[in-house]
């Protein structure tokens, strides 16, 4: 009976708790409510004491006024906004080509690569390897399996012609500077490193001849050296403004010594010599390619040869000028086809020099209408101007020799190879715009 009560005690005094605490929470709930509901009414009274007191216009008019303010203020973010979205736009368009090119520049993979034993494999020392001709010879090297060093003090040739190879095992970049010693070991050496175009060797005559005459003789005394062959690239500049058509091995040539190009003609013939006397002097076995006008992708875009000058102006719609009367006769041969050339010279016994060259004559005048032809919706006119001094009137090579001995002639048509050149040059003028906002400037050149 005892423990009932007190549980019954227990019981009260909790609800008497509850309660109470109830009580409590609503007693502050109503205070907190009424509270609000004064602040509340304070604050409206103040707004229409001041809308009273200030306001100057009419309610209705106020309202107009504050529409009227938010519609120009919507317009001009309106235009703001229009603004804005079209520079983001022409900034995104901008990074899109900027990272096309980075892309195009940044391979995936290696170009395929031939694995040859070391039996087979060859180390191969290419001077002037990241110019126009060498980076191609370099690209045939390198998928035949073979160990090349790219030697170039990047006078005309570019990093950007051989980048593609970067990181490879069989491939190495040296950049030097041929008219030093260059000390390296080398199964065979293609001796390419020169100016070719007119306007690249004139630039610098005394560095031009240095590089033909002593840089030859440092790659023949390395040569000697290492017991390697050693291809030495002449030129048809050899045979001057010659007094025999078309030119053959035999023809002595028609040189100005002390003219504009003698430096690069009076240089290459200089380095035939050097060849020679290391042949019989020191048994060094060499081969020497007259190498004709070559043509095709990594080209310089200012080259300053008729080539690349012809097809920048006719990309440009600009005046394609024919320097003289146009009646000047070229032959061109695609660059695919002079590195075959080169190949089968070095891989043959063959150790007197060897023309390389595409035997198909065309004036310049008519050389100047077919590129015009070849590129869609070219505008250009051709125009005549003054006459280059010491500029050759005829050259055309003589070919038998490399028939008969290298078992070689050239393959690719005028026609394909120029189309091949013309798509590079627009993938290059569209690079050279995006990058310095300008356009390919003019200049007078020889046809060489």
């Amino acid at each position: 009976m005892l423990r009932q009560t007190l549980k019954f005690r227990k019981t009260i005094s909790f609800l008497c708790v509850l309660s109470l605490l109830i009580l409590i929470y609503l007693i502050i709930t109503k205070s907190n409510s009424e509270h609000g509901r004064t602040h509340y009414k304070i604050a409206e009274e103040k707004r229409d004491i001041t809308f009273r007191g200030f306001n100057i216009f009419p309610k209705d008019e106020y309202n107009n006024i504050n529409k009227m303010n938010l519609q120009s203020s919507n317009e001009v973010t309106s235009d703001d906004t229009k603004h804005e979205l079209a520079e983001a736009k022409n900034r995104i368009q901008e990074l899109e080509k900027k990272i096309a090119i980075l892309e195009g520049r940044m391979p995936q993979k290696y170009p395929e690569v031939k694995f040859l034993g070391y039996k087979e494999r060859r180390r191969i020392l290419v001077t002037g390897g990241a110019g126009f001709v060498g980076s191609h010879l370099v690209d045939i090297l390198m998928m035949k399996g073979h160990e090349v060093i790219v030697v170039d003090n990047f006078f005309t040739g570019r990093k950007r012609n051989v980048e593609h190879w970067f990181g490879h095992r069989n491939f190495e970049m040296i950049h030097h500077d041929i008219v030093n010693p260059l000390y390296v070991e080398a199964d065979e050496i293609y001796h390419l490193a020169s100016p070719a175009s007119p306007p690249h060797y004139m630039q610098n005559p005394v560095k031009t001849i240095k590089t033909n005459t002593l840089g030859t003789i440092n790659m023949l005394g390395l040569a000697r050296r290492v017991g390697a062959r050693i291809l030495i690239a002449s030129t048809s500049e050899v045979y001057g403004d010659p007094l025999v058509h078309p030119q053959p091995e035999s023809y002595w040539g028609h040189v100005n010594p002390i003219g504009p190009r003698a430096c690069y003609d009076e240089g290459k013939r200089v380095a035939e010599t050097l060849a020679y006397s290391y042949a019989k002097q020191e048994k060094v076995d060499v081969r020497v390619a007259r190498i004709f006008n070559t043509y095709g992708p990594r080209m310089h875009v200012s080259d300053g040869r008729v080539v690349s000058n012809f097809i920048m102006q006719a990309l440009q719609n600009l005046t394609i000028t024919v320097y003289g009367n146009g009646k000047q006769t070229r032959s061109f041969c695609y660059v695919s086809d002079l590195v075959d050339g080169l190949l089968g010279l070095m891989a043959s016994s063959y150790t007197l020099p060897v023309n390389i060259g595409n035997p198909v004559e065309h004036t310049i005048e008519e050389f100047a209408m077919i590129i015009k032809n070849l590129v869609p919706g070219c505008r250009s006119t051709v125009a005549t101007g003054a006459a280059v001094e010491d500029d050759p009137q005829r050259r055309r090579p003589d070919i038998a020799v490399a028939e008969a001995h290298l078992h070689w002639k050239p393959k690719v048509s005028l026609q394909e190879g120029l189309q091949r050149t013309i798509d590079y040059f627009k993938e290059e003028l569209s690079r050279t715009t995006l990058y310095n906002n300008q356009t390919y400037v003019d200049m007078k050149v020889n046809h060489h």
